[in-house]
C-alpha cells in the first residue's frame, strides 16, 4: 500500500491543520512515524503530472527493494515505508472566481461554487470550466469515448478492479481447523469441575494458528492474555516490529497477535486482513467496542453492497470475543457494562449471527463455528470465567460448513462477550 495526503488546504468553510504547518514540520511528522514522504507540490498541471509519475517511480521502486530483501533474508527491523505528500490548489482547475469572489484555491471550491443556475453568467462559467477539459479530444459526435484513448485503459488482471488483492475472495483460503471435539474438558460427575470457557477457546486458536501459519491472526487493543487467550502465545507471540528489549515478553516481528491500545487500529487491520482474502479474530472488552461502531457499520454496509456484485467473491467472516459484558460485574461493573454493541450490530441488514452462550460447553461448541465460514459478521458472548459444572450431560451443536468460494458475499456478525456469570 502506497499512502497518498492530498493536501489542498481546505475542508468545507476554513483552513485544514496538516496544510498550513511549515514543510520541514510536516517531513519530520511522518518521519515520526515511520514513513519516507516524497513531496509533489505545484500548480501547472503538465509540471506536476511529471512531477507525480517520478514520485510514484521511486515510491514503487522502495516497495521493491524492501519487500525483495525481506524475502530474501528475512524480516526483522521494521523498514521506511514510502509515502507521498500531495499538495495541489482546492479546487484545482475550476473557476478561478465566482460572483467577484475567488474560487480555486479557496474553501469556496468545496462546494458548489455555480451551483444557483438562475444566477447571470453561472451556465456560462460552468460552459467554460467543461471544455477546458477539451472533451472534442475525448469524445466522438455521438459522445462515444474515442477507441484511441479507450485503447489506454488497463485489460484483463491489470484492472484496478480484476486485482485479485482489491478482490480478496479471490485468494481466499478455507483454514485448515483441528477437531474441536478434542478441546472437550471431562466432566466425571455434575459439580465436579470448575473450567473457563475462553481459556479452551484459546487453547482451539493457539492450533488454529499452528495450523494456518500465514493465514490467521488475532487483533486486540491489550486483552489477548486478559480474556484467556493466553494458549495462543505458545504458538506465536505478539508482532512488533519497533525496539525490542530483553525484558519484554512474547514480543516478535513476525509474531501473529495484533496488540496496539487502539480499537479502531485493531478493527482497520482486521478488516483490511480479511480484504486480501485471510481469517482473523478481533478479542475486545464491550464497554470499548462501541469506539468501532461507525467502522462496523461501514464493514456491513459495504458486504450489504457486494451481495449485489457478481463478480466480487466472499471474503472471510469479521469475528468478534466480547468480554464483560452486561451481567453481574462485582469488580468493573460502571466502567464495563453497556450490552449496545450487539443493539448495533443485529439491526444490520447484512448478515448478522450474534449467539450468547449460557455455559462453556455451549461457548466453545460456538466458538469454532465462524473460523471456516467465509462471508460473515460474527459476535459470540463469553459468560462465564470460571463456572462450576452442574452438569454432566453432553452438548452437540448443529454442524456447520464453510460456504463454497463461488457464494455471494453476504455477512453476519458473530460475537462473544464473558459477563463473569457463574
Amino acid at each position: 500500500m502506497l499512502p497518498i495526503l492530498h493536501l489542498n488546504g481546505y475542508k468545507i468553510a476554513g483552513p485544514t491543520v496538516l496544510a498550513r504547518i511549515p514543510r520541514a514540520e510536516l517531513e519530520a511528522l511522518f518521519r515520526g512515524c515511520g514513513y519516507k514522504p516524497y513531496f509533489v507540490e505545484g500548480d501547472d498541471p503538465v509540471r506536476m503530472h511529471r512531477l507525480m509519475a517520478a514520485a510514484l517511480d521511486a515510491a514503487v521502486a522502495d516497495i521493491g527493494r524492501i519487500q525483495r530483501g525481506a524475502r530474501a533474508k528475512g524480516f526483522k527491523i521494521r523498514p521506511r515505508w514510502p509515502m507521498i505528500i500531495l499538495r495541489s490548489p482546492k479546487g484545482w482547475t475550476g473557476p478561478k472566481s465566482v460572483d467577484g469572489k475567488p474560487a480555486e484555491g479557496t474553501f469556496r471550491s468545496h462546494q458548489v461554487p455555480m451551483g444557483d443556475m438562475s444566477r447571470p453568467g453561472h451556465v456560462k462559467i460552468l460552459e467554460k470550466w467543461m471544455k477546458s477539459y477539451r472533451p472534442r479530444e475525448l469524445f466522438d459526435e455521438v459522445g462515444k469515448l474515442r477507441p484511441e484513448i479507450a485503447e489506454l485503459a488497463p485489460k484483463g488482471e491489470r484492472r484496478m478492479s480484476a486485482n485479485p488483492h482489491a478482490n480478496g475472495g479471490v485468494l481466499l483460503r478455507d483454514l485448515s481447523l483441528p477437531d474441536f471435539r478434542d478441546y472437550a474438558v471431562p466432566v466425571p460427575k455434575p459439580g465436579a469441575v470448575n473450567g473457563e470457557a475462553t481459556r479452551v477457546q484459546g487453547e482451539f486458536i493457539r492450533d488454529v494458528i499452528r495450523l494456518n501459519p500465514g493465514n490467521f491472526r488475532v487483533f486486540s487493543p491489550d486483552e489477548t492474555s486478559s480474556n484467556r487467550w493466553g494458549a495462543v502465545f505458545e504458538a506465536t507471540s505478539r508482532c512488533s516490529t519497533a525496539e525490542i528489549i530483553p525484558q519484554d515478553d512474547r514480543v516478535a516481528p513476525d509474531g501473529r497477535v495484533m496488540e496496539m491500545l487502539s480499537e479502531h487500529q485493531c478493527e482497520g487491520w482486521l478488516e483490511g486482513y480479511l480484504l486480501t482474502g485471510r481469517h482473523g479474530f478481533f478479542s475486545c472488552y464491550e464497554a470499548f467496542i462501541h469506539i468501532v461502531d461507525s467502522m462496523f457499520n461501514q464493514h456491513a454496509k459495504w458486504l450489504k453492497t457486494a451481495n449485489h456484485i457478481p463478480w466480487r467473491r466472499p471474503i472471510a467472516s469479521l469475528n468478534y470475543l466480547l468480554s464483560s459484558h452486561v451481567w453481574r460485574q462485582d469488580h468493573n461493573g460502571i466502567s464495563h457494562q453497556d450490552p449496545g454493541f450487539i443493539d448495533h450490530v443485529v439491526n444490520k441488514k447484512a448478515e448478522v449471527d450474534s449467539r450468547l452462550p449460557a455455559a462453556r460447553r455451549q461457548h466453545f461448541a460456538l466458538g469454532h463455528g465462524p473460523l471456516p465460514a467465509q462471508p460473515e459478521l460474527r459476535q459470540r458472548d463469553r459468560r462465564g470465567q470460571t463456572a462450576e459444572r452442574r452438569s454432566g450431560c453432553r452438548w452437540t451443536p448443529r454442524s456447520r460448513t464453510a460456504r463454497p468460494a463461488s457464494a455471494s458475499g453476504t455477512g453476519r456478525a458473530m460475537i462473544t462477550g464473558r459477563s463473569r456469570m457463574s
